[in-house]
């Protein structure tokens, strides 16, 4: 996906005033703020609600209660026993307000990895597909981790800030990850790897209305913003960083913070017209939009070009993990399979065959009942010359499947 450039602002924004909860832009990033005097203070509606100036702060926060769980039970909704909030029993209305409104995901048990050191740059040049040496601060961008044979392990979404660089990646890829990059430190290498999944807090918004949210909390600077682009406030003098995009869409913003301040902005989201979203949604949405997931579509048995993660993939940097086969691949035209949506005339089993006359030709990887229960899509790896878009083919023994192209995925023009 595209990178992005972000320009430093040093104006004050003030937000949450519903709550009396207010955020301000930093001067730099992450670097102490001192504000002036002059400044114009934007009008809050609570009484009392006092500006906080943003403190600085490198994503290394001590850990802290978290009392966002408590705040969304008491509207609510349903948390699994690993603290994962399943459902507001409203999936239905959230996958309606993707469409035609706006909604708020707490992907907090998503994995955060933040990498640091003087190397860090060019350690994740040459462990991951994209190009972080062509990478500025305030910019951002999708990368892939593969094995030296480019087969896929996950997606990371990255902000490269001014110490450090933060990944976003799968809650089952997260301890893997993280003991691989290790792995890879060499004695000589400046670099320093820290899980900060328990230290921090992911939410997403998804949406068309999610600019209107953006202007109505006095953060439109972000509005019409390069994929990637982020910048760094603070709320009540605790961090958050705010972005374009999503791991699941290049429309939309995420928000990194504290735990602290978590349940003061999801509130704050809500009292703007947000509609929650639960994880059994979500996983709906992914399906729906074509995003692969780690042990479905991200697996040893297909490779990221395969995966059609072209947009994730610097094809001109030098040499990196699996840059090798992904070259041969290129130059060889040896890509066989691809990843395609299917539209599916009944409920499917992942793993069930996909067959054209009768010949096996794919394999289903994930399903999920459509935006009506009466509809049923699914995501499969089909070979290249047994169908594309529009094509018919048969899933399990005798389900038809219309194939059909996600927003997710990028395509090669020629493919």
């Amino acid at each position: 996906m595209a990178t992005t450039t972000a320009t430093s602002v040093t104006h004050l924004v003030a937000v949450s005033t519903t709550l009396g909860c207010c955020i301000f832009q930093s001067e730099t990033f992450w670097t102490t703020l001192k504000m002036k005097k002059k400044k114009k203070k934007l009008s809050l509606k609570m009484s009392g609600a006092r500006p906080i100036a943003a403190l600085p702060f490198d994503l290394s926060p001590p850990p802290i209660d978290h009392d966002l769980l408590e705040t969304v039970k008491s509207v609510g909704a349903e948390i699994s026993d690993d603290g994962v909030i399943e459902t507001f029993n409203n999936d239905d209305d959230a996958l309606d307000a993707v469409d035609n409104g706006v909604v708020v995901v707490d992907l907090s048990n998503f994995g955060r990895i933040r990498v640091s050191g003087d190397d860090r740059i060019q350690f994740l040049h040459n462990q991951t597909t994209a190009n972080f040496e062509n990478l500025r601060q305030g910019q951002g961008c999708d990368t892939v981790f593969v094995s030296p044979t480019a087969r896929t392990i996950d997606i990371a979404h990255a902000w490269i800030m001014k110490n450090a660089i933060m990944l976003v990646v799968s809650p089952l890829t997260c301890g893997s990850i993280t003991d691989m990059l290790n792995k890879y430190i060499f004695f000589a290498d400046k670099v320093e790897i820290q899980n900060i999944t328990k230290q921090t807090c992911l939410f997403v918004l998804v949406g068309p209305k999610s600019n209107q949210v953006m202007e109505n909390l006095n953060l439109s600077d972000l509005v019409g913003q390069a994929y990637g682009t982020h910048r760094h406030y603070s709320v009540n003098g605790m961090p958050i960083t705010v972005g374009v995009g999503n791991i699941i869409s290049e429309e939309g913003f995420s928000l990194l913070m504290s735990p602290a301040i978590a349940g003061s902005v999801w509130k704050t989201l809500l009292s703007q017209g947000v509609i929650p979203m639960g994880s059994n949604a979500w996983e709906k949405l992914r399906i729906i939009q074509g995003r692969p997931a780690p042990g479905k579509e991200l697996t040893n048995e297909f490779n990221v070009l395969e995966a059609s993660l072209w947009n994730s993939i610097s094809l001109n940097k030098g040499c990196y993990k699996g840059q090798e086969t992904i070259s041969r691949l290129i130059t060889y035209d040896g890509v066989k399979q691809r990843l395609w949506g299917i539209c599916l005339s009944a409920s499917a089993e992942p793993g069930s065959l996909i067959t054209v006359d009768g010949k096996k030709v794919g394999k289903l990887t994930s399903y999920t009942t459509g935006r009506k229960e009466s509809d049923h899509f699914g995501l499969g790896y089909i070979k290249r010359k047994a169908a594309l878009a529009g094509d018919t083919v048969v899933v399990g023994d005798n389900i038809t499947g219309t194939v059909v192209e996600v927003p997710f995925l990028a395509r090669k023009n020629n493919w």
